[in-house]
This record gives C-alpha cells, sequence and structure tokens, in this order.
C-alpha cells in the first residue's frame, strides 16, 4: 500500500457530494491528510447548503470540471464504453468488483481503488485527463483545485498516456 493510501481516501471523500456524512468526517480528513488541510479548512467554515451548491456549480452542470476521468479522453464516444470496460477490468484483477450508482471511472472511485489497493495504474494511466481538471478547476478558483494538486503532486512525473 502506497504512503499516499490515506490522502488517496480522503481526497475521494472531499470530491464526493458534501454531505451530512461528509461534514462530520472534517476534522478526521483535516488530520489524516495534511495536504488537504486548505480545503477542509474552506469547507468547515463554509454552510452546509452554500458548500453542496457549489460543488452541483463545479462539477454538476457542465462536463468542464468532469470527474469520468475517460470522459477527458473520449468524450461521449463509442470508445467511453471500452475505456469503462477497462476501469471494470483493473478493478477485477485486483480482486474487487465495481458496484455502486457511479461509473467505474468516477475519480472518487478511482482514488479509493489506489488506497485499497496501492495499484496506481488508472491514476497514472490518466494523469493527463488529472491534469486538466486541475488546470480548468483552478482556473476556476475553487477550492477543489487543492484536492487535486495534492493528488497530482503524489504521482509520477512523465507518466503520460
Amino acid at each position: 500500500m502506497p504512503s499516499d493510501a490515506v490522502l488517496y481516501q480522503a481526497a475521494a471523500l472531499c470530491l464526493t457530494y458534501p454531505d451530512d456524512d461528509f461534514r462530520a468526517r472534517l476534522p478526521l480528513l483535516r488530520e489524516a491528510a495534511p495536504q488537504l488541510r486548505e480545503f477542509v479548512d474552506h469547507a468547515a467554515v463554509t454552510p452546509a447548503q452554500e458548500l453542496a451548491a457549489h460543488y452541483v456549480r463545479v462539477f454538476d452542470f457542465r462536463n468542464r470540471h468532469s470527474l469520468y476521468l475517460s470522459w477527458w479522453q473520449d468524450g461521449d464516444t463509442r470508445r467511453r464504453g471500452m475505456s469503462l470496460v477497462r476501469f471494470k477490468e483493473v478493478y477485477r484483477a485486483a480482486g474487487l468488483e465495481f458496484t455502486g450508482e457511479e461509473l467505474p471511472d468516477f475519480l472518487p472511485a478511482v482514488l479509493e481503488f489506489a488506497a485499497r489497493t496501492g495499484d496506481l495504474c488508472l491514476l497514472t494511466e490518466h494523469r493527463d485527463s488529472l491534469e486538466q481538471l486541475r488546470s480548468r478547476l483552478t482556473a476556476f478558483g475553487t477550492p477543489y483545485a487543492t484536492v487535486l494538486d495534492a493528488v497530482c503532486a503524489t504521482l509520477p512525473s512523465g507518466v503520460r498516456r
């Protein structure tokens, strides 16, 4: 398991919809992942409804900030279906079966996979996508950019797909 496993798990939680469970975990996230303190501190002082509205504004209205990694390479094309199959195959090869309401390329799911298995292949294969997302979040001026900053800082440089 990589030394960054706790960061990946914490980042996964930070990139999901900020519900009551998320808010309850903020003190733990702050202590467990110091790299995310800027975001966690922002989330702690932002009223719940405002934080939820901001999440929707950032991630749900347009694909400009898509948390679905295959979208960055394939868009909404037929190729994306094969990319999604690849994610599921990687999960299965690690002995995990992907379940849930989201697609298997959902960044929080990929981060949780990396945290649980130590396998960074999906993150490194999609490093360009992560960098594009990070850049767009930074330009948008959202605190979520700091979460991507922390994740991208852990990945080997020069690994491009």
